[in-house]
C-alpha cells in the first residue's frame, strides 16, 4: 500500500503546462511554471494535432526557464507549443512477465509479442543502492562457463566486473557466451548504444530461446536519443533490483558503460557543463558510481547482482578517462587485446593483466599451487617473448624459461575456447592441472 499511495502521490491532480520558447540543437527551453518542474520531471511537448506528442524530461534550469532534453525526435515542434507537465519523476513495474521480452528504454516491448503485464510494486528508475552497513558480503564463486575467467580471474555471486576492450576485440562475443552460460536465476542485459543489426542477431542466435525465456532484454540503439541511452542503463538496473529483492541471483550485463558516459556527456555539455578530461563532463564521473554501485549483494534475506559491465577503451588506451574511473568503482577488471585477438586466440583474454578482487579468497585452497604456477609461466613467457621470437634465447640457459617455452602453447590452447564451449569451474581447475601435471591438493 505504501508503494501504492508513493505513486498516487507523484499523479498530478490538474494539468499543469509550460510553452516552448526556444530549441537549441536537443535542448528544449520552456517558460512557465518552473517551480512545478524539477530535474528528473516529465513532459509531453504537444507539436500538433497530427504528430505524436512528443516526451521529454527536465535535465536542468536556466534563470526562469527550464532546459529540457527529448526522448524521440523534435520535428514539428515550434515556438509556443505546449509542454505539460506528466510526471514528477520516472517509475516503471518489473515483474514476472518481463522474463523472456526485450523492452526498449521506457520499458516498452519491441519484439512484437504484446504488451507486457506490469509487476505489482512500482521501482524508481533512479533509487539509491543499499547501505553500505546493510549489504550482504559477495556469495561463492558463479560459474560463468568460460575456461579464462572461471580459473584465473573467479567471479563471485555479487560481485561487479569491467570487461575493456577496444572495437573489434571480441567484446559483444564474450558477452554473448557469458550471457548463455552464466549459472543464475535471471539475466538482464542492458544493450546501450548498440548496432540495430546487431540486435536480433545477439537474440536469434547467442541467446537462443532458452537463454531468452530467463532473460529480460533492454535495447537502446545508437540512433536513439541521448535520453534513451542513459535511461536503458537505468531502466536495466532497476529491473535486475526487482528480481535481486525477489531472492534470485541476478546477473545484470551492460554493452557498455561507455556510451552511457557519451550519453551523460552529451547531455551536461548541453546544459553548459564544463568540459573537463576528453571533453567528459563533472556529471560522467558522479553518475558512474551511482548507477554501479546499485549492482553486488543486496540487503540479509535478498538476492545479489553480479555486475558484467563492458568499457570501450578508445584508441586501445587502458587509462582513458571513463576506463579509469569504472576501473576504480568495480570489483575487478578483465582486459582484452588486440594484440591476442589477431593471433586468433579467443576470447582474446590477457588473464595477467586481469584482476579479480576476490582472488585468491574464493579459490579451493588446493588449486591455487596451480593458478600460481600457471601465471608464472605466463609471465616468464611474456617477459621473455622478444628474445625466444628472435632465437636470441639458448635452449638449457633456464629451466623455467624452459618449462615456459615448453607449457605456453598448451596454455594458450587452454585459454582459447569457442563461442559455443562451456567449461565449468571444476573441469577448468582440473583441466589447467593435467596441463602442468599437477595433482591439485
Amino acid at each position: 500500500m505504501k508503494a501504492l499511495f508513493a505513486e498516487i502521490d507523484s499523479l498530478l491532480p490538474t494539468e499543469i503546462y509550460g510553452r516552448v520558447t526556444a530549441v537549441q540543437g536537443l535542448l528544449v527551453e520552456i517558460a512557465g511554471p518552473i517551480h512545478e518542474m524539477s530535474v528528473g520531471s516529465r513532459l509531453l511537448i504537444d507539436n500538433g494535432e497530427d504528430n505524436p506528442k512528443v516526451p521529454a524530461e527536465v535535465v536542468g534550469f536556466r534563470e526562469d526557464k527550464a532546459l529540457c532534453m527529448p526522448f524521440s525526435g523534435l520535428e514539428g515542434v515550434r515556438m509556443g507549443c505546449r509542454a505539460v507537465i506528466s510526471s514528477r519523476e520516472s517509475v516503471v513495474h518489473p515483474g514476472e512477465a518481463w522474463l523472456g521480452r526485450v523492452v526498449n528504454a521506457q520499458g516498452e516491448p519491441i519484439d512484437g509479442k504484446g504488451a507486457i503485464a506490469n509487476g505489482a510494486v512500482p521501482r524508481k528508475l533512479r533509487s539509491a543502492p543499499p547501505p553500505a552497513s546493510e549489504r550482504q558480503r559477495v556469495g561463492a564463486p558463479v560459474d560463468l562457463g568460460v575456461r579464462a575467467l572461471n580459473t584465473f580471474v573467479t567471479c563471485c555471486e555479487g560481485q561487479r566486473m569491467g570487461i575493456f576492450a577496444g572495437s573489434g576485440v571480441g567484446k559483444s562475443v564474450l558477452m554473448s557466451m557469458l550471457a548463455r552460460n552464466t549459472d543464475c536465476d535471471v539475466a538482464v542485459i542492458g544493450l546501450i548504444g548498440e548496432r540495430g543489426r546487431e540486435v536480433q542477431e545477439f537474440i536469434e542466435d547467442d541467446l537462443g530461446e532458452e537463454g531468452l525465456s530467463r532473460s529480460v532484454v533492454v535495447v537502446a540503439t545508437s540512433d536513439e536519443s541521448v535520453l534513451m541511452r542513459r535511461q536503458a542503463a537505468y531502466l536495466a538496473m532497476t529491473v535486475s533490483e526487482h528480481f535481486r529483492d525477489e531472492g534470485k541471483n541476478v546477473l545484470c550485463m551492460m554493452d557498455s558503460v561507455t556510451r552511457f558516459a557519451m550519453a551523460q556527456r552529451e547531455i551536461g555539455l548541453s546544459v553548459g557543463e564544463p568540459p573537463t578530461s576528453k571533453g567528459y563532463t563533472p556529471t560522467v564521473f558522479t553518475e558512474l558510481p551511482r548507477l554501479l554501485e546499485r549492482a553486488g549483494p543486496g540487503k540479509t534475506g535478498t538476492g545479489s547482482i553480479t555486475g558484467l559491465f563492458t568499457v570501450l577503451v578508445e584508441g586501445d588506451n587502458h587509462n582513458e578517462p571513463v576506463a579509469d574511473a569504472v576501473r576504480g568503482i568495480l570489483d575487478g577488471h578483465i582486459v582484452m587485446e588486440r594484440g591476442i585477438a589477431e593471433r586468433g586466440r579467443y576470447p582474446a583474454i590477457n588473464v595477467l593483466k586481469s584482476v579479480s578482487r576476490t582472488m585468491p579468497r574464493c579459490v579451493p585452497a588446493e588449486h591455487q599451487p596451480v593458478l600460481r604456477k600457471a601465471k608464472q609461466l605466463l609471465a616468464t613467457y611474456t617477459d621473455m617473448e622478444e628474445l625466444i621470437r628472435l632465437g636470441a634465447y639458448r635452449k638449457g640457459s633456464d629451466p623455467t624459461v624452459d618449462e615456459a617455452i615448453h607449457r605456453f602453447e598448451l596454455i594458450d590452447d587452454f585459454l582459447n575456447q569457442g563461442k559455443d564451449e562451456a567449461t565449468s569451474l571444476s573441469e577448468g581447475y582440473l583441466h589447467l592441472a593435467n596441463l602442468l601435471e599437477m595433482t591439485p591438493g
